[in-house]
């Protein structure tokens, strides 16, 4: 089964379709060089097959990608980035702190 990960900015989010069909996404509010990830949600048709990983990754790789400050404001992205330290550095200094990272 094919998964892909789109970035879907009509609807600020980040979503994981598998073979056609919508199994979660990652909400986002971008705000000029930020952007706040507020919501991580997977269908429960999908769960347990890592697809809430893989759309932190393909979300975080694709700030990054834009030079976007991330702030974590979901639990599930907050904790995914504890978990792969090497995307601390996506989360301002300033704020590392106040996500707890």
């Amino acid at each position: 089964m094919a998964q892909l990960v789109t970035d879907n900015p009509e609807k600020s989010r980040f979503e994981i379709h598998e073979d056609g069909a919508l199994a979660g996404f990652a909400e986002y509010h971008r705000s000029g060089e930020e952007i706040a990830f507020i919501h991580t949600e997977v269908d429960p048709a999908f769960e347990g097959r890592g697809f809430a990983s893989q759309l932190a990754r393909t979300a975080l790789d694709a700030s990054r990608e834009q030079n976007l400050a991330v702030l974590p404001y979901c639990p599930y992205i907050r904790a995914w980035i504890k978990k792969h330290p090497e995307y601390t550095d996506l989360v301002p200094t300033s704020h590392r702190a106040r996500f707890g990272l």
